[in-house]
């Protein structure tokens, strides 16, 4: 076991890198740029594929190829750079190829800023690409959990035969952070009988998202459709923070998260039963243990570096049960512990 003070984006790339990352293909953009930086260094070390991208676009489709012969292979970027790529994670979704995506988000809309932000909850979890599909979106709230979640992500990747999004904010990536590098590396993997590498004395295979013939398209979303069902009923996390008692209940990920302990940890000093559910996984979504803590009496409300994303979701958990409210910000501001704390005072009266 190894313990290093690492960026949150560093981390990630020892994660993936454990994993087995065989090609990374990136573009620069703050406030990534830590991670294509470094990996053009280890991937190179390790004599494995380092590519900078022409584009973002380039960089998603270098994904799917890569993916497509069977290869662990990642992109990232950050929130406008994520734009560019969703024709090619539609595509993956569609062709039901595994690949990792990791959006460590900035300050929108448009160009916006370099500040750390909440606001892509929408595009990762609803499905920013057309067509009827998901990824699987992890939250990281550490440098800790960028590296084990990133070593994990390909994993899941390949079992659902999935697209991963790991939806990290700019805060997390930038932050410095112990982290504990105690990962085996990964070197065997099962074999795939999808993956197109020669077809000397098999069947050829094909791998394709366009599906013409009658029926046949729908039936390929109904097929995913129970796929995600699948994936709902195995892959939901989230942490769960003195919420046994509690009377005022946060909902939030990432670094709002970290804030709003601090905060209930104020509030439960003034005698104010706070708590929170942290969701890991943003799809699937929590909602039956959001669900589970929702009665009368409970009051939630969501914290986000956004204007109102993920409270939408946490709506529809709750079901009208109880009341649920929002706090957040815009644009790259960061909402204090304060502003939380508050916001629970206000809400236990």
């Amino acid at each position: 076991m190894v313990k290093k003070l690492v960026k949150g984006n560093v981390a990630l790339c020892e994660g993936a890198i454990a994993a087995g990352l065989d090609a990374y293909f990136g573009y620069p953009i703050t406030p990534q740029n830590e991670v294509p930086a470094y990996m053009s260094r280890r991937m190179v070390e390790m004599k494995k594929v380092f590519i900078q991208a022409e584009s973002e676009l380039a960089a998603a489709n270098m994904v799917l190829g890569a993916c497509a012969t069977g290869k662990r292979a990642m992109t990232s970027s950050s929130s406008p750079g994520i734009s560019l790529k969703q024709e090619a994670i539609s595509y993956m979704a569609g062709m039901e190829i595994p690949g990792v995506i990791v959006n460590v988000q900035r300050g929108g809309p448009g160009l916006g800023n370099i500040a750390g932000s909440q606001a892509d909850y929408f595009q990762a979890v609803k499905g920013g690409g057309h067509g009827d599909y998901h990824l699987i979106v992890y939250a990281p709230a550490n440098a800790q959990e960028m590296y084990e979640i990133a070593y994990n992500a390909f994993d899941v990747a390949q079992k659902y035969r999935n697209p991963v999004m790991l939806l990290c904010d700019g805060i997390v990536g930038q932050m410095m952070e112990p982290v504990d590098f105690n990962k085996e590396p990964k070197t065997k993997f099962e074999d795939r009988d999808w993956i197109l590498d020669g077809c000397k004395g098999r069947e050829p295979r094909s791998l394709k998202s366009l599906l013409m013939q009658d029926g046949v398209l729908e039936q390929h979303n109904l097929d995913l459709q129970k796929k995600y069902k699948t994936i709902e009923e195995n892959e939901v996390k989230a942490e769960l923070y003195q919420v046994e008692d509690a009377e005022v209940i946060i909902v939030a990920y990432g670094i709002s998260s970290r804030i709003s302990k601090n905060a209930i940890k104020q509030a439960r000093a003034k005698g104010i039963k706070a708590g929170l559910i942290r969701p890991i996984t943003l799809w699937p979504f929590p909602s039956k243990i959001i669900a589970g803590y929702a009665k009368p009496g409970v009051k939630f409300f969501s914290v986000e570096f956004s204007l109102g994303q993920m409270v939408e979701d946490v709506k529809l958990a709750v079901n009208g049960k109880c009341p649920v409210d929002f706090l957040g910000r815009a644009g790259g501001g960061i909402v204090s512990d304060s502003q939380v704390l508050n916001k629970i005072i206000e809400l236990a009266k």
